[in-house]
């Protein structure tokens, strides 16, 4: 019967070699740095949560399934509402609570990914079967890990032919969940041919006009991991030639053209040198954080208009015009026609035009920025047609180890001024600290649940190696019945006044010092 059949023993497909290296890794392999960064992306990643609960798309997913699910019973907990549920569909709404701001981590290589759109797979099934913050952690880091390498092994990335990384995502989620659930080698190949046989997800979520996808795909191939697990688990079999077997991934891609040539896939990237020991290298420790609620690509200029302004007093109304030079592909992405007159908070945090005239009369890129009202602001209208988004190919070899960006700055007495940024705020080589993230953390945070709860909230997270059961940590998340968690050492929190971004920018453009800025303005 189909769903007794094992891996096939006359060849070792790449499915198989990526279960057997997840199956033996333990929270004991892990370098004390790695373990360190998983608790900090958590903490970023929960700030996001909390923020992306209040989002009108958070909100229509959580309706839906209590009206799917009105008994609320099951094992595992919504965020913020409490209300209760399995942990297929407790894995895709918090994850998209984690996405739904687009404020959440960032690797870009050949592929961009945001492999905190993860992790709440992992987090899910912990809750569920009593598991151990040590057990998250080693989940976050394998999903981190695998997500990572798949948007590095791509030649050229799939995104360059149409494709959107939540494809890849299906290869990596059902193997963190199988970590968690104790799958056998087997299973966990089964596991991965489950998933990615249901989840090719096309570039259309991302291009043009934006919609409520844009920010689902990735947590609903996160949902398929999940329950490709747990269906692997009872027996289930899938493809375990789907990476590079018969019309698996590498057969159907291999069709495309690109640029004279086939696009393929490097394995070696994919397996050389998997981390087995503390001494190894992580990939999490090459993810970055985002400072501001925008595409990854929108960083690095609006950081160098924002120290442009500021470091030449620059005022919005003496700007004549901006030219912003970057990468060809977040030229298309970020400047194309409809991206100078957004009409969705998706739209605008994807447009380069709104994400500058905005920074450039309000001062700060905040959540604030991207409420309805003021996405729709004529007044914005003029500013966003002051900029001009152009490529540059001396940028293009640069790429992806730097996201080179130069905005030069015409004001109206015709004076010009430029700045030019490589590394934006929050990349591995310019990290947000732990007090910074705290900023960031409570100014999307304080609001939903409370101050006093995220300090619990965040106190847990930052002691989550020592969580004996991570369903002390879900209590955290529901408002207004969030208990006190284990009592350990208060978590970082910056001061009110002091600026945390470290003279790199203003304090009111960046997270650091914008967030909290945004939330004072808010209150």
């Amino acid at each position: 019967m189909a769903g007794h059949s094992s891996v096939n023993p006359s060849r070792k497909y790449l499915s198989q070699t990526l279960a057997e290296w997840a199956c033996g890794l333990r929270f004991e392999h892990l370098s004390a740095a790695a373990v360190e960064r998983a608790k900090l992306f958590w903490f970023d990643s929960m700030g996001c949560a909390l923020g992306g609960s209040q989002q009108e798309d958070s909100r229509i997913l959580v309706a839906h399934h209590r009206e799917m699910n009105p008994s609320g019973d099951g094992p595992c907990t919504l965020f913020v509402s409490g209300f209760r549920t399995n942990p297929v569909d407790a894995a895709f709404v918090n994850n998209h609570m984690v996405r739904a701001m687009d404020y959440n981590d960032i690797y870009w290589k050949a592929d961009p990914c945001h492999p905190s759109d993860i992790i709440c797979g992992p987090l899910a099934l912990c809750e569920r079967l009593g598991k151990s913050g040590k057990d998250l952690i080693l989940a976050t880091v394998i999903a981190y890990e695998i997500e990572q390498r798949l948007c590095e092994f791509g030649v050229p990335g799939i995104r360059e032919y149409g494709w959107h990384h939540a494809t890849l995502t299906a290869f990596a989620a059902p193997i963190a969940a199988g970590r968690v659930l104790g799958l056998t080698v087997d299973q966990m190949v089964q596991a991965i041919g489950i998933s990615a046989s249901r989840t090719f997800t096309p570039g259309a979520v991302t291009a043009g006009k934006l919609t409520n996808m844009k920010n689902t795909v990735d947590p609903w191939a996160t949902r398929m991991g999940v329950e490709s697990a747990l269906l692997a688990a009872r027996g289930f079999s899938g493809p375990e030639h789907i990476f590079d077997g018969k019309e698996g991934l590498y057969a159907v891609f291999g069709h495309v053209r690109y640029k004279d040539g086939a696009a393929r896939f490097d394995t070696g990237v994919l397996l050389d040198t998997l981390p087995r020991g503390a001494g190894d290298h992580f990939r999490i420790l090459d993810c970055g954080m985002k400072s501001f609620p925008i595409e990854a690509l929108s960083h690095a200029p609006l950081t160098a208009m924002m120290k442009c302004v500021k470091e030449n007093g620059i005022r919005a109304a003496e700007v004549a015009g901006i030219q912003v030079e970057v990468i060809a592909r977040a030229a298309d992405i970020l400047g194309d026609p409809h991206k100078y007159r957004p009409d969705s908070k998706e739209t605008a945090d994807h447009s380069l035009p709104f994400c500058m005239a905005v920074g450039l009369v309000d001062g700060m890129v905040t959540p604030l920025q991207f409420k309805e009202k003021r996405v729709l602001d004529p007044n914005l209208i003029p500013v966003m047609d002051k900029v001009k988004v152009v490529a540059n190919e001396e940028f293009e070899s640069l790429f992806p180890k730097f996201q080179p960006s130069r905005v030069t700055i015409t004001t109206t007495d015709g004076k010009t001024f430029s700045k030019r940024v490589d590394v934006p705020k929050g990349d591995p080589r310019d990290p947000m600290t732990a007090e910074e993230i705290g900023v960031k953390f409570h100014a999307l945070g304080d609001s939903v649940i409370g101050g006093p709860a995220c300090d619990r909230l965040a106190e847990a997270i930052l002691t989550l190696d020592r969580l004996r059961n991570v369903r002390e940590l879900t209590a955290l998340t529901v408002k207004g019945k969030a208990k006190r968690a284990a009592p350990s050492k208060r978590p970082p929190r910056a001061p009110k006044r002091k600026n945390t971004g470290t003279g790199r920018a203003s304090k009111r453009g960046t997270a650091a010092g914008a967030g909290r800025s945004g939330a004072r303005r808010k209150r």
